[in-house]
């Protein structure tokens, strides 16, 4: 949004519609997960949830036979997917949370850090863990996936797909209980 920002400011055209793209995509994508969740909140036979993930897992799949001459395509079906996952999955043990990014689950964690100190409610402290656990699986999960781009190159992201399809099938597992 700074960038898009600053190109209008600039009116540097090509690259306000460089930086629209993915924005647009990931606001399609916010209304797709509502659309989602509107239209089989009431099916039983599976989640709503889940059928995000199937739709995840089928773009990110996508995502890896683009060629990188589409990086911009690839972008913004990635943004789209990310929009679906953060509108979907906003809670962790009751915690509110972003699956796809970091900076607010690093607030979250230190306020409730902040909160423990001030308070010594160990409910915070358990609360700001949930928050730090976050981050280190996102980060470990980046780095993992920094190692396989020298090996698997574009490809890398079908590795978030089977993580995905992990997530897909843990879902029946806990429906059932």
């Amino acid at each position: 949004i700074v960038l898009l920002s600053q190109n209008i400011m600039e009116r540097n055209w090509h690259l306000v519609i460089h930086y629209m793209i993915p924005l647009v995509s990931f606001a399609i994508g916010i209304v797709a997960a509502e659309i989602i969740r509107t239209k089989f909140q009431r099916v039983q036979q599976i989640h709503w949830r889940q059928l995000v993930l199937i739709i995840e897992i089928f773009l990110l799949l996508f995502v890896g036979f683009i060629p990188e001459k589409l990086n911009m395509l690839a972008n913004a079906v990635v943004s789209f997917s990310c929009a679906m996952q953060v509108q979907s999955f906003r809670k962790v043990a009751s915690y509110a949370f972003a699956s796809t990014m970091c900076i607010g689950n690093l607030r979250s964690g230190m306020e409730a850090l902040c909160s423990y100190r001030q308070n010594h409610n160990r409910q915070m402290l358990y609360k700001s863990f949930h928050y730090f656990g976050i981050i280190f699986l996102f980060a470990l999960g980046a780095g993992i996936g920094s190692r396989f781009i020298p090996i698997l190159g574009m490809h890398t992201i079908w590795i978030s797909c089977l993580l995905l399809l992990v997530g897909f099938i843990v879902m029946f597992k806990q429906e059932e209980r």
